[in-house]
């Protein structure tokens, strides 16, 4: 039996007292989609290029009570899906969600699910080609170990998928929950009394308190549900980062740094690209200082890091040449939502309205034509078809013959 530390172990129970995520189970397979737990969107978002096979294994590294993990499921019917996670009611929640909805009972691949800290990861059989950790390092009490356990079960090529919490978008958040621990000395470890004190705390501030006007305007509507208040006001064991500690964080895993899979949070120019002058400035900065330079600037909606590591050989492609784009198989995205439309969502819900000779393009995208082929019977630009790319509308497979 594992035996945990006392910080992991004070981790254990509050998940145990206050199962999370606390999202109802469902008698019908979970609606939409996250594209960053699709196998192909997420590898695509990485190298720009469809993955050369569907038949892989993914770990859910701290699957709670399986919101993820059903995803997870659903979103890659020919893959291996293994959850793990340190709270054993959170899992039995979890299993039976993926019953219940019959995501599970749909699946022809292994499902499986493991009561373990993730720094004992090495105790889970076999490598992963895509690792999911949403949430969960900044609850280790040493996420350096985490993220060093479980990039070692990352094969070669693999992506790895993290979310961890920044700590200027959070600030409010971490006086509240100083303020409650002061309040709980002599209850310290109750995590109902932690939550009755919070909600205590927030029901006798004044409106125009700072903490109770981010509360109202950012998180309330989440924290109705008392696993979702607990979470995060009563946490026993929290780190939040900044981009210099981050980037400590992951070179600790020895992978490399793909990229944050919100991409458009991280562009300057949203923020001062009024400016030529202060945009030439940002220009002369490193990737790095530019992203610290970001979060100063906006720290209300920097309120986390969602990012892809990726272990070599791992390689994007360019798609600049060509005949290199001509001789591609393209096909859809597989997260659209309203396709087939000219008007629709993309992969990250945004909405978009193609053109007819866009749509027409689309339509004759069957994963079997080269884009050559589909030149043939539909006029389009090749710009168009580098576009369509880049917005992830299709996916590509390089032509090798």
């Amino acid at each position: 039996m594992t035996k945990f530390s006392p910080e992991s172990s004070a981790v254990q129970q509050l998940y145990n007292t206050y199962p999370f995520p606390p999202e109802p189970l469902l008698n019908e397979p979970p609606p939409g989609y996250n594209w960053r737990w699709n196998w192909i969107a997420a590898y695509n978002f990485c190298t720009g290029r469809k993955p050369q096979t569907e038949n892989i294994r993914i770990l859910d590294a701290g699957c709670g009570t399986g919101v993820g993990t059903e995803y997870l499921i659903l979103l890659n019917p020919h893959a291996e899906i293994v959850g793990v996670d340190i709270s054993e009611k959170a899992l039995e929640i979890a299993e039976k969600r993926c019953q219940q909805s019959g995501v599970a009972a749909n699946h022809n691949y292994p499902i499986s699910f493991h009561h373990l800290p993730l720094e004992e990861a090495d105790k889970i059989e076999g490598e992963f080609d895509l690792i999911n950790c949403v949430g969960v390092l900044h609850h280790l009490p040493d996420p350096i170990a985490g993220i060093k356990a479980l990039s070692k079960k990352l094969a070669p090529g693999g992506i790895f998928h993290i979310f961890v919490y920044a700590e200027l978008g959070r600030w409010e958040i971490q006086l509240m929950q100083k303020a409650i621990s002061l309040l709980q000395t002599e209850t310290k470890g109750d995590y109902k009394d932690g939550v009755f004190v919070g909600r205590k705390l927030f029901e006798l501030l004044p409106e125009n308190n700072r903490i109770v006007k981010r509360e109202k305007e950012r998180w309330s509507l989440e924290n109705h549900r008392d696993e979702s208040f607990a979470d995060m006001y009563v946490h026993p064991q929290e780190t939040d980062y900044n981009i210099d500690t981050l980037f400590e964080l992951i070179e600790a895993s020895e992978l490399e740094f793909i990229g944050f899979s919100n991409p458009q949070y991280w562009q300057l120019d949203r923020l001062i690209g009024e400016s030529e002058e202060l945009m030439k400035r940002g220009e002369t900065l490193s990737d790095r200082q530019r992203y610290r330079l970001i979060e100063l600037l906006d720290p209300e909606n920097i309120t986390h890091y969602e990012f892809f590591l990726g272990k070599p050989p791992l390689t994007k492609i360019d798609w600049s040449e060509d005949q290199t784009l001509l001789s591609a198989i393209p096909e859809t995205h597989p997260c659209l939502h309203g396709w087939p439309s000219q008007s629709l969502l993309d992969y990250d819900y945004r909405p978009i309205t193609l053109s007819e000779v866009e749509y027409q393009f689309m339509q004759t995208c069957d994963g079997k034509l080269t884009v050559k082929d589909i030149l043939e019977q539909v006029s389009v630009d090749l710009e168009i078809v580098r576009s369509l790319q880049q917005k992830q509308l299709i996916i590509l497979t390089p032509n090798l013959n």
